[in-house]
């Protein structure tokens, strides 16, 4: 086995992993942490606290993913020859990468305007802050989701040509 082969595998595990952490851990807080928590403890400031402490938790492995995923994500791509660089529509493999990088774009800016502007933590929580720190939740569990659809894609595409 080739040193190359072996560095490859790792980087694709370690950018298997960070989508697993970010991705599955939007989709965790949103479909079983939140609803659980509101029904048990209501929407009051216990819950605030809970998903505070959650969330704080949470958004250090969410930007050490960021960050891994920008880097083994430009790593796997240079590795293809089918990659014709950044924001490339020339073939499909480049125009689904594209894609993706731009949806990657809007899940960081989403998590950032959650984290850093709805999400403050010194401030009380009201019904319409709570709510758009929820929508923001789910529309970056679905950019997620959507994110994982195109690697697969991806993937197909970088393959050859598909079976007959």
């Amino acid at each position: 086995m080739s040193v190359q082969l072996i560095v490859f595998a790792l980087v694709t595990f370690l950018h298997d992993l960070f989508t697993a952490v970010w991705v599955g851990g939007l989709i965790t807080l949103g479909i079983i942490v939140l609803p659980s928590a509101r029904k048990v403890l209501g929407a009051g400031p216990q819950t605030k606290q809970l998903m505070d402490a959650i969330q704080k938790r949470l958004s250090v492995l969410v930007y050490i993913s960021i960050v891994g995923l920008a880097v083994t994500g430009m790593l796997q791509a240079n590795r293809n020859p089918a990659f014709q660089g950044l924001f490339s529509f020339g073939n499909p493999y480049s125009t689904v990468l594209t894609l993706k990088l731009i949806l990657v774009l809007a899940m960081v800016a989403v998590a950032l305007i959650r984290s850093l502007v709805v999400g403050r933590r010194n401030e009380p929580a009201t019904p319409s802050r709570t709510k758009l720190s929820a929508g923001l939740l789910f529309i970056n569990i679905v950019l997620g989701i959507l994110v994982i659809l195109l690697t697969g894609f991806a993937v197909a595409f970088s393959s050859g040509t598909p079976p007959a």
